[in-house]
């Protein structure tokens, strides 16, 4: 039980911790990764004969047709398609957190704290207004980037194709980035980002390298000498920020499109702790990194925010803002909103908040807490928030109007 406990995340062990870790590690299956239902015939969870548990759709179309037997795909023992009955205990507890509503209160700053997606937040500005993607087209996404002059929004992910475009309206027009370690193919996506003239910048974990497309996805350049390449951005010079989590570093890369080749490749940061997400701000030149502090019993993060200059601005970790606004925040994303704005994820209790400019200190606001699972990444799109959901596999598009996307 003690390893259990110590494997679940920040704040896990509050109410919000708690049922995220039920929602997303209990009520879905886990081959589709849909949750269950019981209003649904298919979607109802079902117990196979060695104890593990998928939904009744998965179930049938893993079984032979003719012998009515599957290999569950976790432990691997072959289990009649015939013998699996419904895991009652499962609906009962869906059915049991849907009818529960916990209530929420006000902090110090103005903030709900405490926060669960179950309870909603009716201080939250920005509505849902559209979600495309869904699992198929879209593989446990990682990355999110638009195209500021059109729109278009680009997302990495794990299918056969690693970049996948969708127009503003959510419609797919292409995809490109074929899996592999061949030139111009991109092994393990990370994060990407979009330069001012439309070329793609992709983080590549898997070859430990930045490598750079057309908007079409033709192959421009590869940049490597990394350890572990993480969050990408551009910056407003137009240089290509990029995580080393491995490293601890923030790299600047100046690059000429036209003849695919780096100009300058240099680590303008040094001491970072396990950076991961980056932004930049196109209104002030200003650099966002989250770092994620890790020791034998902890795991929290921190906010760094930099001149353009490189030079420390301001700085917050989770423990911090706790003390200061009554909200414990796991930060596991960041981005600018056009105004300058830091707008941070908390994956964990699946909540966008605003902390304000920062200059005298964060102001902690929710934006967006209702229909979010697990967010990974997020941009500015128009006077709208877009949404990386990588527990559902979908991108979200939330406004404080329906009509301003």
């Amino acid at each position: 039980m003690a390893e259990a406990t110590a494997s679940l995340g920040p704040g896990s062990l509050r109410p919000a911790g708690i049922l995220r870790e039920i929602q997303i590690n209990l009520l879905e299956c886990k081959v589709c990764f849909e949750k269950f239902s019981t209003q649904v015939k298919e979607r109802r969870p079902h117990n196979l004969t060695c104890g593990h548990v998928l939904c009744l759709e998965c179930i049938t179309a893993l079984s032979h047709p003719l012998l009515k037997k599957l290999e569950c795909p976790f432990c691997r023992k072959l289990c009649s398609a015939d013998s699996t009955s419904h895991c009652r205990g499962l609906s009962d507890l869906q059915e049991l957190l849907l009818s529960w509503r916990p209530r929420s209160f006000t902090g110090p700053c103005g903030t709900k704290g405490n926060i669960s997606r179950a309870s909603g937040l009716r201080s939250t500005t920005l509505l849902l207004c559209t979600a495309f993607g869904g699992w198929g087209t879209l593989i446990n996404p990682t990355g999110i980037a638009v195209f500021k002059s059109s729109g278009t929004i680009v997302v990495v992910h794990d299918g056969e194709r690693r970049l996948v475009v969708f127009n503003p309206q959510g419609r797919k027009l292409h995809s490109f980035g074929q899996r592999g370690q061949a030139q111009g193919e991109i092994c393990y996506p990370l994060d990407v980002a979009v330069t001012p003239c439309g070329y793609v910048v992709v983080t590549d974990a898997g070859d430990k390298a930045v490598k750079v497309f057309t908007s079409r996805g033709c192959h421009v350049m590869t940049v490597k000498n990394f350890q572990l390449p993480w969050g990408v951005d551009i910056n407003s010079c137009g240089h290509i920020l990029v995580s080393d989590a491995q490293a601890g570093t923030l790299s600047r890369i100046s690059v000429d499109y036209h003849h695919g080749v780096p100009l300058e490749h240099q680590a303008a940061v040094t001491d970072l702790q396990h950076p991961r997400a980056v932004a930049c701000c196109q209104l002030t030149g200003s650099t966002a990194v989250i770092e994620h502090l890790i020791d034998d019993k902890h795991q929290a993060t921190r906010l760094k925010v930099f001149t353009k200059d490189f030079q420390i601005l301001y700085q917050t970790d989770g423990f911090s803002l706790s003390l200061q606004c009554n909200v414990s925040l796991s930060m596991s994303g960041v981005a600018f909103d056009p105004d300058g704005d830091v707008n941070v994820i908390d994956s964990n209790q699946g909540v966008i908040w605003s902390l304000g400019k920062l200059q005298t200190g964060p102001t902690p606001r929710p934006l967006v807490a209702n229909q979010l699972i697990r967010p990974v990444g997020l941009v500015s799109l128009n006077n709208s928030l877009c949404v990386l959901d990588s527990g559902d596999h979908t991108v979200k598009i939330y406004s404080a109007k329906s009509n301003d996307i």
